[in-house]
């Protein structure tokens, strides 16, 4: 499918700021799933210098620089034209030595992949989750394919979802306990669960397009969050345990990173007032181009 985003992002201050330098992840990848036909991006107030980045997970980055004026606002409104390929998320042969837990990944690949594989910030995966892991490989098992399809149909089935603008995700037991959370929190909890079986994962952040179906038809969107499983002989493939699937060609995708804070779309600080706007205006229009 083809798609046109359109989206505006806007922050008011309290008071006038001085803009540190920003961070900006909202040019959608270009890669085996999807491909960026063009992209367009304005910024007010116009930064004094930007620099086009590759970070080292392959996130296309904006870096800005502002003067020091200050502002009470800034405004960014970022269109993309995105070409979305995969139309089956199961096209791939797992490899023969990983169709079942445990794994055990080649030396080259495990030192990969090590990123993938631990949280710094929570090192120590919640009893609860390591238990709902656990609870789905003995009902699998141990098969991987089922493994994963379980975990997202258990989340989107026992989790109610609740919308949260603002904030870092909610470690996973926290998530797994209360039985609620936002899209980003449930990618948490789902990271966790496979990483305590050994399961590299990355989250990932963009654009769902579910509701829009015909050529022509314009919806409303929101910034979204899933996960991506490292499947020897798959590669990177996508889970989403808010929708219950699979990632395939209705998920777009702006950058993915070993811990949410990487894949962040806007990140950057401010001299004055904190680092927190007093409000944040997210507005998302999806444009079905080709079905």
């Amino acid at each position: 499918m083809r798609y046109q985003i359109r989206h505006v992002c806007r922050y008011s201050y309290r008071q006038p700021v001085t803009l540190k330098p920003h961070v900006l992840r909202l040019r959608p990848r270009s890669d085996a799933s999807q491909r960026l036909q063009q992209f367009q991006i304005t910024l007010t107030p116009e930064p004094t210098a930007l620099s086009q980045l590759i970070e080292f997970e392959g996130n296309s980055v904006l870096g800005l620089w502002f003067s020091a004026d200050k502002t009470a606002h800034l405004a960014i409104e970022a269109v993309s034209d995105v070409e979305t390929c995969r139309t089956n998320p199961f096209d791939y042969l797992v490899e023969p030595w990983a169709l079942s837990f445990p794994l055990d990944y080649p030396a080259s690949v495990l030192a990969c992949l090590q990123p993938y594989l631990h949280n710094p910030l929570f090192p120590m995966i919640d009893p609860g989750v390591v238990q709902l892991a656990q609870s789905l490989l003995h009902d699998v098992q141990g098969n991987l394919g089922y493994f994963l399809t379980a975990l997202t149909q258990k989340i989107v089935e026992t989790c109610e979802y609740t919308v949260r603008e603002l904030g870092p995700p909610l470690p996973a037991g926290i998530t797994w306990s209360q039985k609620r959370g936002s899209c980003r929190d449930y990618a948490v909890l789902f990271m966790a669960a496979c990483r305590s079986l050994g399961l590299a994962t990355r989250f990932v952040s963009g654009y769902y397009s579910g509701y829009a179906t015909e050529a022509a038809t314009t919806t409303e969107g929101e910034l979204h969050a899933w996960v991506e499983v490292y499947i020897p002989g798959g590669g990177w493939r996508g889970f989403d345990p808010t929708h219950g699937l699979a990632v395939a060609d209705r998920h777009i995708a702006l950058a993915a990173g070993a811990h949410p804070s990487q894949a962040a779309p806007v990140t950057g600080e401010v001299l004055e007032g904190g680092t927190v706007p007093s409000t944040l205006e997210n507005h998302i229009t999806l444009k079905v181009l080709e079905v």
